[in-house]
């Protein structure tokens, strides 16, 4: 458990795509050419995909010659990414310094702006959505040679932010410790759940616990333009004595702490084979709250290793990054495609949690407007 993406998600999604990316069900791109522009200083720096730079072993090699790749805010048990970073400095021979894994989407902006064109200056980032759309004029557009996949709804039109993995709000449950596990946002409210409800972080400063007040708008008679009744049902959960006033993680949830967590669903399942020795960790997708969101990455215009940037980039969105993310119980961002294909291991996505019914998505006026809301509200109606 992380409090790691602070304001995790804006932007306007299109439903099919978001949620063909997200469900994996069947929905084909139509735009987007393997790479536009070309470097004006022929250097990767200004590269805008790996052909205008050269080619693909053009930049393996450079990639290689420069031997670094600088990393921020990647816990590694966050969506597989110790796996995704041994993986890609395993293939390439590139040591990946990681910086502050447990950092939020402000703690990567806030690098980039102070290091400049330091050489310990993150090289890429993974940004909540809100972060990554706000934020363009950090990044260097880049198109990866699987851009055609990703649809035009995931991505900025000149690649300067491109979604890569999701996931849904859920409700993980010690089912040791509890005798009927909830599996809906409106089971949360009853009385055998007293001191048992937990979300994964102040929703004020964390992407997850944002979310998860969404999903509890989302279940009780609000929408997108209104999150106040999921700041009303937590106040209530507040009141009742359901919500704990403690911030979830493994530790919390192995010593039975919180014995309920709402959390991304990639963490809850990934939570739960750790602790299956000990106990069941169940995990369901709400279907009355259902609310999903993706991440993004982008590469640091000032990046000191330009060219590892962009191979890192292009490993992520291979096959092969998007099933290190798919082992990481997170849905990648070209699962479709990659099903439609036959390339998506079929084992890892049998172990997804099962979801029924189609997410909704915000627009970034609606998140801007859900966040002023939630930084005005939630303090007082849960104190």
């Amino acid at each position: 458990m992380n409090v790691r993406k602070r304001w995790g998600r804006a932007g306007a999604l299109a439903a099919c795509a978001a949620a063909a990316a997200l469900a994996a069900t069947a929905c084909v791109s139509s735009g987007g050419g393997g790479g536009g522009g070309s470097s004006e200083s022929g250097g990767w720096a200004t590269a805008t995909s790996a052909q205008a730079g050269g080619g693909m072993d053009a930049l393996v090699q450079a990639a290689k010659q420069e031997g670094q790749l600088n990393v921020i805010a990647l816990p590694p048990d966050w969506a597989n990414y110790g796996a995704i970073i041994k993986a890609f400095g395993d293939k390439y021979g590139i040591t990946v310094n990681s910086a502050n894994p447990e950092g939020s989407s402000q703690d990567e902006i806030n690098a980039v702006n102070q290091l400049g064109t330091q050489d310990r200056a993150p090289d890429v980032l993974d940004l909540g959505q809100a972060f990554a759309t706000g934020n363009t004029q950090l990044f260097a557009p880049y198109q990866v040679a699987t851009w055609n996949d990703i649809p035009a709804s995931n991505k900025d039109a000149n690649g300067a932010w491109v979604n890569d993995y999701g996931g849904y709000i859920s409700i993980g449950c010690n089912a040791k410790l509890v005798a009927n596990c909830p599996t809906t946002i409106a089971d949360l409210a009853k009385p055998e759940y007293k001191g048992q409800v937990a979300i994964n972080g102040d929703p004020t400063q964390a992407a997850a616990g944002f979310a998860s007040v969404w999903a509890g708008a989302l279940a009780n008679g609000g929408s997108l333009d209104d999150i106040t009744p999921g700041v009303n049902f937590f106040g209530q959960l507040a009141k009742n004595g359901n919500l704990l006033k403690v911030d979830p993680n493994a530790a919390t949830i192995e010593s039975g702490q919180t014995p309920i967590v709402l959390d991304w669903d990639y963490t809850n399942v990934a939570q739960a084979e750790k602790v299956k020795a000990a106990f069941e960790w169940k995990v369901a997708v709400p279907s009355d709250g259902l609310f999903a969101e993706f991440y993004s990455q982008a590469v640091n215009k000032n990046a000191p290793h330009p060219a590892a940037a962009r191979l890192w980039q292009e490993f992520l969105y291979s096959d092969e990054g998007q099933n290190l993310w798919l082992a990481g119980k997170a849905r990648p961002v070209r699962l479709p495609q990659m099903q439609q294909a036959g390339t998506a291991t079929p084992e890892l996505v049998a172990a997804l949690p099962p979801v029924q019914g189609t997410a909704q998505y915000p627009t970034q006026a609606q998140t801007d407007q859900a966040k002023q809301v939630v930084a005005q509200q939630w303090a007082t109606a849960t104190a």
